[in-house]
């Protein structure tokens, strides 16, 4: 009897590939999508991830290969775990990661529980990402793609071994050139859409109007000060900035000058220069290890504090109260409170976690 699969399909071109190789390596195929928005929701913007469109191109791609397709409705936990956190942590002065929240609440918590519940043995997803067997370890560990420009395995970093039995990434051996010209030769509607660039709930952009449609608050002015609390101007709000910005700060200083810090209880925005933006230690919560699934002593490692970032030389350690600590070998740029930090020995993901504090 054929294993059973469960393809989450967003109706994107990666996962209409991932749907026709598991079909051609003799899987027993089911198709899936995610309802992320209640119907009339007016706090996002129709054209977004997850929206109807996406859903009809998921079915018709499922309908030519000849698989069910289901709809799951997620929009509640959508809106709680993703858009909620990061409405909340923007207002904390931090600058969230929407995308490893969906990941780890919605794509890899939801839908595979809805993979359970039809009683079928794999989930898959059209996310650039290998899973393989670890001697050294014992156990399935995450490992990076193929196409080193098409990665997605910071986003990933929240899966857990026992996650990643049930779970499979087809692409993950593909460039992406390939999985375009596989779309092309199956006459898949997606093979020549777009990728989104910005998150899917704020396709405009506009993050500051998300937050406020969807808390309902207006942020007040407050101070911009340098790095010594001297008076530079009147900012807009601290949801509008996030760190290491340069843009639209509107402070005439005679020179580059960047947000360097944001405090929310006195509602001011920190200003300097560009080297007042390095450091070489953070500290984060929420940790997921997929191996080992501790480390007391310090553990040389490299380390990626963002998703366009190159991983760097660090060592690593969990402290008694299950934070990780993360000294880096070279200063780096902007790290940024809300953001992860993932760590890898060379190609493999051990884990990571949020980034909460910057500096000793």
């Amino acid at each position: 009897m054929a294993e059973r699969a469960m393809i989450a399909m967003s109706g994107g071109v990666d996962s209409s590939v991932a749907a026709h190789l598991m079909l051609r390596q003799g899987y027993e195929c089911v198709g899936a999508t995610m309802k992320l928005f209640a119907n009339g929701d007016s706090i996002v913007c129709e054209k977004t991830c997850g929206a109807p469109d996406d859903a009809a191109d998921a079915a018709a791609v499922a309908a030519r290969l000849g698989i069910p397709h289901h709809l799951f409705d997620l929009s509640d936990r959508f809106r709680s775990d993703v858009m909620q956190q990061f409405a909340d942590a923007y207002q904390m002065g931090h600058t969230p990661n929407p995308c490893v929240e969906c990941n780890r609440c919605l794509k890899f918590g939801g839908m595979l529980e809805k993979m359970q519940e039809l009683g079928l043995h794999y989930l898959v997803t059209g996310h650039y990402a290998q899973v393989v067997w670890s001697e050294e370890f014992g156990c399935h560990v995450l490992k990076k793609a193929v196409d080193a420009s098409k990665d997605q395995t910071y986003f990933l970093y929240t899966l857990t071994s026992e996650q990643l039995r049930h779970v499979r990434f087809p692409l993950g051996a593909l460039e992406k050139s390939e999985v375009r010209r596989i779309a092309e030769e199956n006459g898949f509607v997606t093979a020549r859409k777009k990728e989104s660039q910005d998150i899917c709930f704020v396709p405009d952009g506009d993050y500051a109007g998300f937050i406020e449609r969807f808390s309902g608050r207006r942020f007040t002015e407050g101070d911009f000060t340098d790095t010594k609390g001297n008076f530079l101007g009147t900012h807009r709000g601290i949801i509008h900035y996030t760190i290491g910005q340069r843009k639209g700060i509107g402070i005439a200083a005679g020179h580059p000058i960047y947000v360097c810090d944001i405090d929310t209880e006195q509602n001011r925005v920190v200003l300097g220069e560009n080297a007042d933006l390095f450091t070489d230690t953070l500290t984060a919560d929420r940790v997921n290890l997929i191996c080992p699934d501790k480390f007391a002593v310090p553990m040389r490692v490299l380390a990626k504090i963002r998703y366009r970032h190159k991983e760097q030389p660090a060592s690593a350690w969990l402290s008694e109260d299950g934070r990780l600590h993360v000294k880096f070998d070279e200063p780096q740029r902007a790290v940024t409170k809300g953001q992860s930090v993932v760590l890898y020995l060379d190609d493999i993901v051990i884990g990571g976690g949020t980034i909460i504090s910057v500096g000793s």
